[in-house]
């Protein structure tokens, strides 16, 4: 049996490091569960695939009708224009909660207590039903008179209750995005004759947003999907819109696939954006979020190198 010279043979510590591999424990469990799983999926999708009842040529006809499209931008809009009331609205809370004035910061906390204590359906009635309590707008200015009628609109409405419920929410997301971020960030600035202001624009709220961003995101999908109430009043949405159609042709089941269908494909473009929203706002940190991709190739990786072991 021949044996290799000493000379031949490396010690441990003198194979460079990017050459050293892990290679990965198996659990032969865990992919039993994933075919389990699998099986359990594809059981499932025959069956709904198969059902007539589900009605997909009417799915099929319905999903790129005109007027679930109008749905789906009015759906979009209101995300879109709720979300940055929520934002603006929800960013001077944050600012107000963190005050050193009582008042301020009761006032803050008022808001947010009542906001986050009621109901959004309650709240898009109450808005839609101003008028009744008070049939003339003046906000308190002399000359100023508007018909509560004419201003509150069924789309002016559902912007008011999600708009305003949606800063309550917002602001507890900033407010925990500013605490995270080191006191002595806003002392430095200080030091530099930077105002509160500044401090809080320039040093404190960029620093902050790799904490807001992800329930922001969250916040943003879940907005998606509570503009649906918005129904209630009569504005032209998505869910509106495929109820309006399946009054007239009794299709309820699959008109409610097609509204489910939009929903699903919005919802996974802004998870999407969001993903890669945070991957941007987590540079400066020792490790990024994997990318999908990524995530296969280390599933189907046998052995890993061993710098990336350390680092990941």
């Amino acid at each position: 049996m021949a044996v290799s010279s000493p000379s031949l043979v490396k010690a441990p510590e003198e194979i460079p490091p990017d050459r050293l591999t892990v290679v990965r424990k198996r659990h032969p469990g865990r992919w039993l569960m994933a075919a389990a799983l699998l099986l359990v999926g594809a059981a499932v999708l025959r069956s709904v695939t198969t059902n007539p009842r589900f009605g997909w040529d009417v799915v099929d006809t319905y999903l790129r009708d005109v007027s679930i499209g109008r749905g789906v931008v009015v759906t979009l809009e209101l995300t879109a224009i709720c979300m940055a009331v929520g934002a603006l609205l929800g960013i001077v809370l944050a600012v107000m909660r963190l005050s050193v004035n009582p008042v301020v910061r009761s006032a803050a906390f008022l808001y947010v207590s009542f906001f986050r204590g009621t109901p959004v359906l309650v709240q898009l009635l109450f808005w839609y039903n101003l008028a009744a309590l008070y049939p003339q707008l003046t906000f308190g200015i002399p000359g100023v008179s508007l018909d509560a009628n004419q201003l509150i609109t069924p789309m002016f409405a559902a912007i008011l209750g999600l708009g305003l419920n949606e800063a309550a929410y917002m602001s507890e997301i900033v407010r925990a995005g500013i605490l995270s971020v080191d006191h002595g960030q806003g002392e430095a600035a200080g030091a530099l004759g930077l105002t509160r202001m500044q401090t809080m624009r320039r040093v404190v709220l960029p620093q902050a947003m790799r904490v807001i961003i992800p329930p922001s995101g969250n916040e943003t999908i879940g907005m998606l999907k509570t503009t649906a109430l918005v129904s209630v009043l009569a504005v032209p949405d998505l869910l509106y819109s495929a109820q309006i159609l399946y009054s007239r042709n009794f299709q309820t089941i699959p008109l409610l696939i097609v509204a489910s269908i939009w929903y699903l494909v919005v919802t996974t473009v802004l998870t999407t954006g969001q993903f890669y929203i945070e991957r941007r706002f987590s540079r400066g940190n020792r490790t990024l979020p994997p990318t999908p991709l990524q995530q296969l190739r280390r599933l189907l990786r046998t052995h890993t190198p061993l710098a990336a072991g350390r680092t990941s």
